[in-house]
C-alpha cells in the first residue's frame, strides 16, 4: 500500500469515528486495537477512553504494553475485570466460547461507558469477518462499532496506517489472541494451565526468536505450532539437539503442573485449537 493510500484510510477512519461524541476503545494490545485507539485519540472533537481488561487469558506484555503507550500518549485509561472467569459457560470452553469472553468484556465496558453515553468500538478488521468469531455476535448484541471492518480495511492496511502514524515496531506486532485460544475445544478453561501456556511459549520464542508461536492444549498431546520459518529451522537434522532440549523443557513444565502428554511440533494454524462447527451451538 503506497503512503497516499494509508493517509487516505487515516482520513476515512477519523471521519468516521469522529460522528461519536463520546468513545469507549476496546484496547487488547493487539496492533489493531492500538492504532485504533491512537487513531480516536487524535479526534479532538471526541471525548476518548481506552478500556483494557486484566485477566489471566490476557498475555502481560499485552497489559504491559497498553500502560506504556497510555503513559506516551497521555489516554485517560480504565482497566478492568471483565469477569468471564465467573461465567461456568465460558469456562466450559465450548465452540463459541468467545461469546461469552466479549459479551462479559462489553458489558463490564458498557457499564461505565453509558454514563457518559459512549460508543463502544473494536478493532475488528474486514480479515475477521472471513473467520469464525462468535464474539462479533456479542459485539452485535452490545451495539459495538467496528471502523475497519465497516471500511474494508484489513490487517495489513492498519499495519500501514499504523507505519504511516510513526508507531515504529508496533506495526510488525505479531497477531496475539487470548491464552484461551490455545486450550482445545471443550477442554476447560483454567488460570494455571493459561499461565503455564504462557511460559512455554515465552521459552520457545526465547530460544528459537520465532514470529509465531502456540502452544496448543489438546486432549492428548501438546502441541507447539510455529512459523514456517522457525518450524523448518527446529527439524533440520543438525538441530536435533535443540528440538531434543525443547521438548525435555516443556514436558518438565508439564509434569509440575500434573500434565503428562506427548509434545510435538507442527506448522502454525489459525484457530486449529476449534473442535467442531459453529451450527452445533447454540
Amino acid at each position: 500500500m503506497s503512503n497516499s493510500q494509508a493517509i487516505k484510510n487515516i482520513e476515512l477512519i477519523q471521519l468516521e469515528i469522529s460522528q461519536y461524541p463520546s468513545l469507549a476503545i476496546a484496547l487488547s494490545g493487539g496492533i489493531d486495537s492500538i492504532t485504533l485507539a491512537v487513531l480516536a485519540g487524535s479526534i479532538k472533537t471526541s471525548s476518548v477512553t481506552m478500556f483494557h481488561a486484566i485477566s489471566p487469558a490476557v498475555p502481560p506484555e499485552a497489559t504491559e504494553r497498553v500502560r506504556t503507550l497510555s503513559k506516551q500518549f497521555q489516554w485517560n485509561l480504565k482497566e478492568i475485570d471483565a469477569g468471564e472467569f465467573n461465567d461456568e459457560r465460558y469456562l466450559n470452553n465450548p465452540i463459541n466460547r468467545c461469546f461469552y469472553c466479549k459479551a462479559s468484556l462489553y458489558t463490564a465496558i458498557s457499564a461505565i461507558a453509558k454514563k457518559t453515553d459512549s460508543t463502544i468500538l473494536s478493532g475488528t478488521n474486514s480479515d475477521d469477518l472471513l473467520e469464525y468469531r462468535p464474539g462479533l455476535e456479542a459485539a452485535l448484541k452490545m451495539n459495538v462499532k467496528h471502523p475497519f471492518a465497516k471500511l474494508d480495511i484489513n490487517k495489513d492496511m492498519i499495519r500501514n496506517i499504523a507505519h504511516e502514524m510513526s508507531l515504529g515496531d508496533l506495526a510488525k506486532l505479531p497477531s496475539s489472541p487470548c491464552l484461551s485460544s490455545r486450550i482445545e475445544t471443550g477442554i476447560p478453561i483454567q488460570k494455571n494451565i493459561l499461565g503455564l501456556v504462557h511460559q512455554i511459549e515465552r521459552l520457545v520464542d526465547q530460544t528459537l526468536k520465532t514470529s509465531t508461536v502456540r502452544c496448543r492444549m489438546r486432549s492428548s498431546a501438546v502441541v507447539i505450532e510455529l512459523d514456517q520459518t522457525s518450524l523448518h529451522t527446529l527439524l533440520k537434522l543438525e538441530n536435533s539437539t535443540l528440538k531434543n532440549y525443547l521438548t525435555k523443557r516443556i514436558e518438565e513444565m508439564l509434569e509440575k503442573n500434573h500434565l503428562f502428554k506427548k509434545v510435538s511440533f507442527d506448522l502454525y494454524q489459525t484457530g486449529s485449537a476449534f473442535i467442531g462447527h459453529k451450527n452445533e451451538v447454540n
